[in-house]
């Protein structure tokens, strides 16, 4: 398992991404999601309905504002894996929450539907972000992109994930994903952005594929 700590990894350096990398990255992205739409599109059409089967008052998409680089407001785009109004129950859980940090998340969450639970579990939730690849409000790798709540208590060393497009998968997900902390997924994203090149991007995606077979840590 990769892991880091923020002493180890010091502050963002921003000089090894180029244009020339951000542009190929861009392309590369591009292709890669609008491929990727046209060729699961029976899968997203099974997907949704089972989502519809299981808990039919709600919708098959669910759509959230995150931040995106430099703290750009954007819809992230997932399946609905949580009963309907699953946002006004969050007040009611944060004493539950697992991880330490501005993030949220239960492993039991009681609001996840039976079919969410294998989404999420092998992360079928999230292929509706290549919609948001292809309109470039993401990367397929990069960090996370966090809620707005979360960012509210983000120290400065925490905010330079901010600093490049966020991603669909990144070092973090490969990394041990849920069983790591807060600490260790901000260090991780720093490691990854002071590293981005695009063979560490291809050595991500390739790593990404491994967790999505053999999923741990997903929840």
């Amino acid at each position: 398992m990769e892991t880091a700590s923020s002493h180890d990894q010091g502050q963002v350096d921003l000089e090894n991404i180029t244009r020339t990398y951000i542009f190929t990255k861009r392309c590369f992205d591009f292709t890669a999601s609008l491929v990727g739409l046209v060729l699961l599109s029976g899968v997203f059409f099974v997907i949704a309905v089972l989502i519809k089967l299981d808990d039919p008052h709600g919708k098959v998409f669910y759509s959230q504002t995150r931040l995106g680089q430099n703290g750009r407001d954007f819809q992230m785009w997932k399946f609905r894996s949580m009963v309907a109004g699953a946002d006004k129950m969050v007040d009611n859980l944060l004493q539950k929450n697992e991880v330490e940090g501005a993030m949220f998340k239960i492993k039991d969450d009681p609001r996840i539907t039976r079919v969410g639970r294998v989404l999420r579990k092998y992360s079928l939730d999230e292929l509706p972000q290549l919609y948001n690849v292809l309109r470039g409000d993401m990367s397929l790798v990069g960090p996370r992109p966090p809620l707005p709540r979360e960012v509210v208590d983000y120290t400065d060393y925490d905010r330079q994930r901010l600093a490049v497009v966020p991603g669909v998968t990144g070092l973090w997900q490969v990394s041990g994903r849920n069983e790591l902390n807060f600490s260790e997924m901000v260090a991780l994203d720093i490691q990854y952005i002071n590293k981005a090149c695009l063979s560490e991007d291809v050595r991500i995606l390739l790593k990404t594929v491994m967790v999505v077979v053999h999923p741990k840590g997903a929840y």
